[in-house]
């Protein structure tokens, strides 16, 4: 088991940023990748970035440039730096950590981006 918890959401004017923490925790040496993943009202769940052990990183095409995905493995952390927020970026974000055969989720943290 992998128990997920995120935290860093809140309420951003647009062009503003956040940083968004998922502490992980539990059975971690079966954790292959990690990543972001967020929902908009009436939209369907969408991978935002992803991290790989070993480091390499996916990123949607709508957040490149902007988001940056990163994990403190001292911490069992991981890491969305949001930049340069639009009112697009509003959504429940959920931290996923892939294990073989398996995908565990967070509850999800609110970002709000808005004037």
């Amino acid at each position: 088991q992998v128990q997920l918890v995120e935290s860093g959401g809140g309420l951003v004017q647009p062009g503003g940023s956040l940083r968004l923490s998922c502490a992980a925790s539990g059975s971690l040496f079966r954790i292959y990748a990690m990543g972001w993943y967020r929902q908009a009202p009436g939209k369907q769940r969408e991978l935002v970035a992803r991290i790989i052990n070993g480091g390499s990183t996916i990123y949607a095409d709508s957040v490149k440039g902007r988001f940056t995905i990163s994990r403190d493995n001292a911490k069992n952390t991981v890491y969305l730096q949001m930049n340069s927020l639009k009112p697009e970026d509003t959504a429940v974000y959920y931290c996923n950590a892939g294990v073989v055969g398996l995908d565990y989720w967070g509850k999800g943290t609110l970002v709000t981006v808005s004037s």
